[in-house]
């Protein structure tokens, strides 16, 4: 999963890989008049960007009724989200480097398109690993979409007030498309779960033929290569990884194909490291990964991401397979958080300034330890909306809320402009492949939990365990340091 709500004052430079960035001082005036044309670009971006969330939670919505129409198990059913997590995380940070050596446009509508025809695939094909193969085909434009649009509206729009407003607009847009997507994937889901994954096809056509009439052409970088090699092993590594967490439980962890697993995917990640040290346009500056600060924000977003994308996982299976609630009953269940999100990120900029990332992403990492341990607490077998749920979304919400944007602007503060790309494309992957390898192992808990006989929330019990573990160490890495910081001198 992934949520777009940077609402700090950021922007992408022509040469950034992915994501929001500062953007150097130029000549360009701070004023800019907001004409028809202009609006009409920010709209096909938000569309996209609202789409992109649109689908991430409908689709998770529909997973209890997808595994029982094709007959797949929870080991199963989480490469569904995994896929799309690894195909985007994967290829991130070249989605942006791409589109800077074939042009923005280009890259953005081809990958669109791509999105299309993969959504089109996805709710036609009645077999599971087909039903995968697309959602991996989706996460890798993603991948290219996302950093694009980006970097098209930062580019389109004048450094200052206006790009604030269009940055503004547009990130309230991703968090909205994941809270719509929940409704609507319960209404569409009650109809038939190949709606969840039809419905985007006509809206991304739509959004492909306004983008050809109205996104302004550009010239592709003089300069620059891609890190083909880099991208490989990082993608083929961090999938193999995957896949020996999920399969190891049935196989057993001194199988031959676990430990070949293993192996390959040390080797292809050792590549993947050998290659950024020699290559001469890595996908990632190692010498970055010696700051203290980005250490400790790529860390926190897979904590962040980890824990919330597990545990909505987990809770999307309990309250449809085992509680019998309807889709859209779960649906509404779980609002409340992404309502938060997309109504109370775009105010988290303003404490940013007032408070700093450290202590928001303190305050986030407890909100979500606390929302964990509270479901564990008073669940039992049967859980009370509110006294259980409702609580536990609200206090998920307000740490996403405040993690989110808090942990991207850690991972850029201080950052050289040339290197603000870098930063910021790496956290984003960090929260995406190490999202997948928490949702591997809490599956891999789960699917050992049924196969043990445990009944009702019993099965889950360690995969919350686990989320409420992860988001603890994210807590505990960021106290620490600042626990250091007010230490007495003497001491």
């Amino acid at each position: 999963m992934h949520v777009h709500v940077p609402s700090f004052d950021v922007t992408i430079t022509d040469t950034s890989p992915a994501s929001a960035v500062r953007a150097p001082t130029g000549s360009a005036p701070a004023e800019q008049t907001w004409t028809p044309r202009l609006w009409g670009v920010l709209a096909v971006l938000c569309a996209v960007l609202f789409l992109d969330g649109l689908d991430v939670s409908m689709v998770g919505v529909a997973l209890p009724s997808i595994g029982a129409e094709l007959g797949l198990s929870t080991t199963s059913l989480q490469w569904i989200v995994n896929g799309y997590v690894l195909g985007y995380g994967g290829l991130l940070l070249l989605g942006g480097r791409t589109a800077d050596l074939l042009g923005r446009r280009k890259v953005f509508l081809t990958a669109l398109a791509v999105f299309a025809v993969a959504s089109l695939v996805g709710g036609l094909v009645n077999d599971g690993t087909l039903l995968i193969a697309t959602r991996f085909v989706k996460g890798l434009a993603a991948a290219f979409t996302a950093p694009t649009a980006l970097s098209i509206l930062t580019t389109t729009f004048h450094e200052g007030p206006a790009r604030n407003r269009a940055l503004s607009v547009f990130s309230v847009f991703g968090a909205s498309g994941y809270s719509s997507g929940l409704i609507l994937g319960g209404l569409l889901t009650s109809f038939g779960w190949r709606w969840t994954f039809l419905t985007p096809v006509p809206l991304a056509v739509l959004a492909l033929i306004a983008g050809l009439a109205l996104i302004p052409r550009d010239r592709p970088a003089a300069g620059g290569g891609h890190d083909i090699i880099g991208a490989v092993t990082l993608t083929g590594g961090m999938l193999l990884a995957v896949y020996t967490v999920v399969s190891a439980p049935d196989r057993g962890w001194l199988d031959p194909v676990t430990l070949g697993s293993v192996a390959l995917a040390a080797v292809l990640l050792a590549a993947f490291f050998v290659t950024e040290k020699k290559v001469r346009h890595p996908l990632i500056r190692l010498g970055i990964l010696r700051i203290g600060s980005i250490v400790r924000a790529n860390l926190s977003i897979v904590a962040l991401f980890g824990s919330y994308l597990s545990f909505q996982f987990m809770m999307t299976l309990y309250l449809q397979d085992v509680l019998r609630w309807s889709p859209l009953k779960m649906a509404m269940a779980l609002l409340p958080a992404g309502l938060l999100v997309a109504f109370g990120s775009p105010f988290v900029g303003r404490l940013i300034d007032r408070y700093g990332t450290p202590r928001l992403i303190i305050s986030a990492m407890t909100s979500l330890t606390l929302g964990y341990a509270w479901f564990l607490a008073t669940a039992g077998n049967a859980p009370h909306y509110l006294f259980t749920i409702l609580p536990t979304m609200l206090l998920l919400g307000g740490g996403f809320a405040f993690g989110f944007s808090s942990i991207m602007g850690q991972a850029t503060d201080g950052i050289d402009d040339s290197e603000q790309g870098l930063a910021s494309g790496l956290v984003q992957t960090s929260g995406q492949v190490g999202a997948a390898l928490v949702l591997a192992v809490v599956t891999a808990l789960v699917a050992g939990g049924t196969a043990a006989g445990g009944d009702g929330f019993g099965e889950f019990h360690p995969g919350v365990n686990l989320v409420c573990a992860v988001a603890v160490v994210g807590l505990a890495l960021n106290l620490v340091p600042l626990l250091r910081r007010y230490r007495p001198k003497h001491a």
